[in-house]
C-alpha cells in the first residue's frame, strides 16, 4: 500500500493537490495551479499533470492512486462527465483519460461529496461524533448540493446522483430552476433564492449578508426571509433524516453561516420528523476551503 494518499480539487479557476501521510493523516505536500479552463479539455489535463509532477518531485515518489473532486458527476452508465459548470469537461471520459495520463488509479466525486467526505474524515463530523455511521454534508451557497457518507465511504448511487437534495421540489409552482423543474429546494433556500424572495417582498435588491444584518435590525421583510428559509430547511432536512437517519449534518456554503439556521433547526425539523426527538447533530464545517482537496484525498484513503 502507498504510504500516502493523494487528492486533487479540480475547480474552474484553480487546481489544488494535497498529499497526506496515511499513518498520521498529516498533509505533507500542498500545491495549486491555475486551471485555465478556457483553453479547453486537453489543456486542463496538461495542467493537472503539471501539478502532479510538481508534487511528486517534492515528495520523491509518484502516486499509485489519486482522488479527484470535480465540478460535476461521472455518469456511471456512460462513463463520461455530466452537469459540469466547467463545460469543457462535459461528455468526456475524465477518469480514463487521467488514469492513462498519470499512470495511476483515478477516483472521481463531485464537490459536495468531497465536502461530506472531508468533514466526516477530518472535520466537524469527526470532531462531534468520531464513529458516525452516516454523515450528510450540505453546501448551501449560490446553489444547494449535498453528499452522503456511510461508514466512511461516499454514496453515489445507480445514476451517480445520490445527494442531489437541492433538486427535489419543495414548493410546487415555485420559481423555475435551471434543471427544468420549478420550486426545487435550490430555488428556495439557496443564497440566490433568499435574495430573490427578499426583493419580491421589499422591492429592494440586497445581498445575503445585508439581508441577515437587516433581520437583526428588525427589518420585517428580512425576518420573513430568514423564517421562510428555516421553515423549508426543516421540511427538507426532516425528509433526509426520515430516510437516512444521519448521525451528523454538516452545513457549508454562505447560507450555512447564518446562525438562525442552527438556532431554529430543532423547531423547524421536529414537526415533520417520524420521531419524537431530534438527536442528529447539525453543525458548521471545520475545514472551510480545504474541504474539497481533503475530501478528494479521502476517496482513496
Amino acid at each position: 500500500m502507498d504510504r500516502y494518499y493523494w487528492g486533487v480539487d479540480l475547480g474552474g479557476t484553480k487546481i489544488e493537490c494535497a498529499v497526506i501521510e496515511r499513518s498520521t493523516d498529516k498533509c505533507v505536500v500542498r500545491e495549486r495551479i491555475a486551471t485555465e479552463s478556457d483553453q479547453g479539455y486537453a489543456h486542463i489535463l496538461n495542467q493537472i499533470k503539471l501539478l502532479i509532477d510538481r508534487c511528486a518531485e517534492q515528495l520523491g515518489q509518484r502516486p499509485l492512486a489519486i482522488g479527484f473532486g470535480t465540478p460535476g458527476t461521472l455518469d456511471p452508465q456512460h462513463g463520461v462527465m455530466k452537469n459540469c459548470n466547467s463545460t469543457a469537461l462535459n461528455n468526456k471520459p475524465l477518469d480514463k483519460d487521467l488514469s492513462l495520463l498519470l499512470n495511476a488509479k483515478v477516483v472521481l466525486a463531485n464537490d459536495a461529496n468531497c465536502f461530506a467526505l472531508a468533514e466526516a474524515h477530518f472535520g466537524a463530523a469527526k470532531r462531534v461524533k468520531p464513529h458516525a455511521e452516516v454523515v450528510f454534508g450540505i453546501i448551501m451557497g449560490t446553489g444547494v448540493g449535498s453528499g452522503i457518507v456511510v461508514n466512511g465511504k461516499g454514496l453515489y448511487g445507480c445514476h451517480g446522483i445520490a445527494g442531489e437534495w437541492g433538486h427535489n421540489v419543495i414548493e410546487p409552482n415555485g420559481a423555475p430552476c435551471y434543471c427544468g423543474q420549478s420550486g426545487c429546494l435550490e430555488t428556495v433556500i439557496s443564497g440566490k433564492g433568499l435574495e430573490r424572495f427578499y426583493c419580491e417582498q421589499s422591492g429592494v435588491a440586497l445581498s445575503l449578508p445585508e439581508i441577515v444584518a437587516r433581520a437583526a435590525d428588525n427589518d420585517r421583510h428580512a425576518q420573513a426571509t430568514i423564517a421562510r428559509m428555516s421553515h423549508y430547511f426543516g421540511i427538507a432536512a426532516a425528509q433526509i433524516i426520515n430516510v437516512l437517519d444521519p448521525d451528523v449534518i454538516v452545513i457549508g456554503g454562505g447560507v450555512g453561516n447564518i446562525d438562525a439556521l442552527y438556532q431554529q433547526a430543532q423547531q423547524a425539523i421536529l414537526p415533520h420528523l417520524f420521531n419524537g426527538e431530534l438527536n442528529t447533530q447539525i453543525v458548521k464545517p471545520d475545514l472551510g476551503d480545504s474541504a474539497g482537496v481533503f475530501g478528494a484525498a479521502a476517496l482513496v484513503k
